[in-house]
């Protein structure tokens, strides 16, 4: 190469390398990040007392820079949630950024006192990633939502409340019209309300129960929700009776656990062997009963909301009582304790696959093999009361039918987890089992109930 060329080939790299660092120096100067894409959602459509907010932001190029998110109130402004990122550099291409991030958090009161009802705004401001020369101005959104703190008003319209440990009760009262959801608390128990039948728009009932393990009055409660959360909530109970469970011992023998184990394993399908007798037993006891519990409570969800009966329950006719309600059972093998289970029914027997007849006009929503019930049938009354028979020999009726008292719903049986030939019987609110013996009594059904609904519940006796 001449001395010209090796000049002009120098040159050229001279003036490369200037542009490249003209080109360097503006990026480095200029290149600011885009503007992040920004969303705010709230969970609840105002804020109250907890109201659930998810921020997503998004910036792909150089990557997140900072953000801040404030709850303004009028000349209020209280900081939510912060953070900071590393951007990529003006001039790099490649290499680590914060693409996209989300930030969930909680407003209302619970968080920040002193808010006023009204509007307020949820208000997002995002940096962008600076350059040298250049800081754009940040970018800010902003989701206006109404603080609502004051509660549904609640009034208890019905007197003489009166209730026992493991028994029914019902309830009357009014709320205002804020309230999206209302019923009774009874301990872990939720039991909804309904429109009172020809009463005021706003004139409500419901149904409930003392758990048969819920021993504090005071868990009992009538509660009214509006749609962010506010809580209105009134004693009502004017008296409880304490009803302590009895307890039991039941011996476990090998041959009875051969009987019953292998046919109930047979029919439910997903039950794993254990690899024992004793520790197949013991899973289907517990396991297997707390599914059929939970299986009760689902087909409650969809009760008819009437009342598809109007006399007394009736009782297993010539029956002798084997077993109380809430029994506390202890499950003995080979001299040691092995189980605790509650026996949440009545256990009656007269004659071998006696006839059972439907305790009262209802709805068949349950007739199949069933677990540790065996060959059941559960009926639905309305209003998410239901009762159930367990143990049969035979099942006289189809899911879907509607039957009436005193109909033959099949016979007694010992299928399940049966020591011998009866009806297990229980009566279920919402799925809880509650005592029989208050729905087998007609005074207690007319003082109790028909006396707090009138022709609401057309009570024939």
């Amino acid at each position: 190469m001449t001395r010209e060329g090796s000049g002009r080939s120098l040159r050229r790299l001279g003036t490369l390398v200037a542009l490249g660092s003209l080109a360097f120096a503006l990026l480095g100067a200029l290149r600011a990040g885009r503007a992040p894409e920004i969303s705010i959602e709230a969970g609840l459509p105002a804020i109250g007392k907890r109201t659930p907010v998810q921020v997503v932001l998004a910036e792909p190029r150089r990557g997140l820079s900072e953000v801040r998110v404030e709850l303004v109130q009028g000349e209020r402004v209280e900081p939510l949630e912060a953070r900071s990122y590393k951007p990529r550099r003006p001039w790099q291409f490649w290499g680590q950024r914060t693409r996209e991030d989300r930030l969930a958090f909680d407003v209302g009161s619970q968080r920040l006192t002193d808010l006023q009802e009204g509007p307020a705004a949820i208000r997002v401001v995002a940096e962008r990633a600076p350059a040298w020369l250049r800081s754009p101005q940040p970018v800010v959104r902003e989701l206006v939502l109404e603080v609502k703190l004051r509660p549904p008003s609640l009034q208890v319209l019905s007197s003489f409340t009166y209730v026992k440990q493991g028994g029914c009760e019902a309830v009357v009262y009014q709320v205002g019209p804020s309230a999206v959801e209302d019923g009774v608390q009874a301990g872990d128990w939720w039991f909804a309300g309904y429109p009172l039948p020809g009463a005021g728009e706003r004139q409500r009932f419901a149904f409930f129960a003392a758990p048969y393990d819920l021993n504090d009055p005071r868990l009992i409660r009538l509660v009214a929700r509006d749609d962010v959360g506010n809580e209105a909530r009134a004693a009502f109970v004017d008296r409880f009776t304490h009803r302590p469970p009895k307890t039991d011992r039941i011996p476990l023998s090998d041959a009875f656990m051969e009987r019953v184990v292998p046919a109930i394993m047979s029919q439910t399908p997903g039950m794993d062997d254990r690899g024992s007798l004793l520790d197949n037993y013991l899973a289907i006891n517990a396991e297997l009963r707390a599914a059929n519990n939970a299986k009760l409570v689902e087909l409650s969800r969809d009760s008819t909301p009437k009342f598809l009966w109007s006399r007394t329950f009736l009782q297993m006719r010539n029956a002798q009582v084997m077993s109380d309600f809430a029994d506390r059972r202890t499950y003995v093998y080979e001299g040691r304790e092995v189980d605790r289970q509650d026996h949440l029914g009545f256990d009656l027997a007269s004659t071998r696959a006696a006839e059972i007849q439907a305790a009262n006009d209802g709805v068949v929503v349950l007739a199949r093999y069933f677990g540790i019930y065996g060959n059941a049938v559960v009926l639905d009354h309305g209003y998410g009361l239901m009762s159930l028979y367990g143990h049969l020999s035979s099942v006289a009726v189809e899911e879907g039918q509607s039957v009436e008292r005193g109909r033959t719903i099949g016979r007694s049986g010992e299928t399940g987890l049966a020591g011998g030939d009866h009806l297990h019987f229980t009566m279920l609110l919402q799925g809880l089992p509650v005592d029989p013996r208050e729905w087998w009594d007609g005074h207690w059904i007319a003082d109790r109930l028909a006396l707090k609904l009138g022709s609401v519940l057309p009570f024939a006796g």
